[in-house]
């Protein structure tokens, strides 16, 4: 009877090993998988940055610029008004 419980006992340690064993492994692939998606994403990513770099000097003139428009803005809408008070 205690060799029986012996072997069961080693058996389900066994199959608890096995198992904890299969599901590491499918980890595993999965974490392959992930990983080389995240490859492709940070590759696509630096390829954007890359392409995008022009982009920021660029953006700084065109602020420049609209800050002057801003400026004028004040000015050009009270004459506007004064002008829509005389009729003309």
């Amino acid at each position: 009877m205690i060799l029986l419980l012996i072997v069961l006992t080693v058996v389900e340690a066994l199959v608890v090993v096995g198992v904890l064993a299969a599901y590491l492994v499918l980890l595993h692939r999965r974490l392959v998988v992930i990983s080389t998606h995240l490859g492709r994403i940070a590759f696509g990513i630096r390829a954007v940055e890359t392409q995008t770099a022009s982009i920021g000097p660029s953006v700084l003139r065109i602020n420049a610029t609209l800050r002057e428009i801003n400026g004028a803005l004040p000015a050009i809408a009270a004459k506007a008004e004064r002008l829509a008070g005389t009729g003309v």
